[in-house]
């Protein structure tokens, strides 16, 4: 015998009717309000309430509970949603501060092992310390109003931003002489263009070292259309030692001068420089832009430039800012264009293919530029 419902039938006025035909058909009214409607019209037609769900593609209990509230409340009450019984506890201006503080701490400074927060672990400590620190309206706070809270103040304790903290006191002036150098670059350039005679070059040099010459143990497999969507690799690999870029741009043209060693040492360092040397007329002032690392100031270095006097010129970044040297932006697109992820059969496929990869960018020099203007140095440096 088939389910016969105890429900009274939904009774409609004519205006009611007329409501509920509109709405149902109406496009700038809410989308739930427009359900409603056509529930109550299907269940004023007489159609049971697992038709009528399977219709407008929903579940039978939500078809119930529209039907339930029109014979209970009236056809408008159904149609809009009934009065709740409150909003929740706010959380306050205080307890936000107070919550912003702890995540602008350590885990480890209040007892936790992590290094970082997760907003998991974030949620756990304030509902744990909510109470006893005067905040019980956030006793229950989920991690989704901790990750609310903190983005309202753009504060993200679960990452990790790199900086780079000052330690050259002489910063402001060794900065000032590198960047009038760069602006001697664009001075020489203009006066090339008007037809005068340039007497020197300015080349930006620095060291790539620990480039690693690693091996697959078996081989990739590539991509497969409709199968594979990446090139898959396996987690075991060979290593075959490491090699050092010793490299410099020549900021007039863009070509790149370059060695690929085993080591980056004084000797080595010295047979770049007799590389410059060889590369320009003489009558060329050879302007380097370089950091402090020990091998550009070691005695053989100082021996080499006595056999070349007035040759050289060094220009030196402060201490722990090579970011101000141009090429760091050189060796940053090799790493990510060219370095990543590449596997070689040795070191001498590795030297191959860097060599390869320098000599196609010096067919097509690209000119660097300095993008920042003196008044606008990160750190506020100034012209002199």
């Amino acid at each position: 015998m088939p389910f016969l419902s105890q429900r009274s039938k939904l009774q409609l006025t004519d205006k009611e009717l007329k409501n509920l035909k509109s709405l149902s058909t109406s496009r700038t009214a809410p989308l739930r309000e427009v359900e409603r409607a056509k529930i109550l019209l299907y269940s004023h037609q007489g159609i049971n309430d697992s038709q009528i769900a399977e219709k407008m593609g929903t579940n039978r209990q939500k078809v119930i509970r529209c039907i339930n509230k029109a014979l209970a409340y009236g056809i408008e009450e159904a149609i809009d949603d009934l009065p709740r019984s409150g909003k929740p506890p706010e959380i306050t201006g205080e307890a936000r501060a107070w919550i912003i503080s702890i995540a602008c701490k350590k885990p480890k400074d209040v007892g936790y092992p992590h290094e970082l927060w997760t907003h998991k672990l974030l949620a756990e400590h304030i509902k744990k310390n909510s109470t006893a620190m005067g905040f019980p309206e956030a006793s229950k706070i989920s991690s989704g109003t901790i990750s609310k809270i903190l983005g309202a103040s753009n504060i993200k304790p679960h990452k990790i931003a790199s900086y780079i903290h000052q330690v050259d006191p002489d910063f402001d002036a060794k900065s000032v002489v590198v960047l009038h150098t760069y602006k001697k670059v664009e001075l020489l350039k203009k006066l090339k263009s008007e037809g005068g005679e340039v007497d020197m070059v300015i080349v930006s040099y620095d060291e790539k070292p620990g480039i690693q010459a690693i091996g697959n143990k078996y081989p990739d497999l590539m991509p497969v259309e409709g199968e594979h969507p990446t090139v898959s690799r396996d987690y075991e690999y060979i290593r075959y030692g490491t090699l050092s870029l010793l490299a410099g741009i020549d900021l007039f043209t863009g070509v790149i001068h370059y060695k690929v060693r085993d080591k980056h040492r004084s000797i080595e360092f010295i047979e770049f420089l007799k590389d410059l040397d060889s590369y320009y007329p003489e009558k060329i002032k050879i302007v380097v832009i370089l950091d402090n690392l020990k091998m550009h100031t070691s005695k053989e270095t100082q021996k080499y430039l006595e056999t070349v006097p007035q040759r050289f010129q060094f220009v030196f970044t402060p201490k722990h800012a090579s970011w101000l040297n141009i090429i760091e932006s050189f060796f940053s697109k090799m790493t990510r264009s060219m370095l990543r992820g590449i596997r070689v059969s040795g070191k001498n496929e590795l030297i191959e293919r860097i060599c390869q990869y320098l000599d196609e960018i010096n067919e097509m020099p690209v000119i660097f530029k300095w993008k920042y203007r003196m008044d606008e140095m990160p750190g506020k440096i100034e012209s002199l």
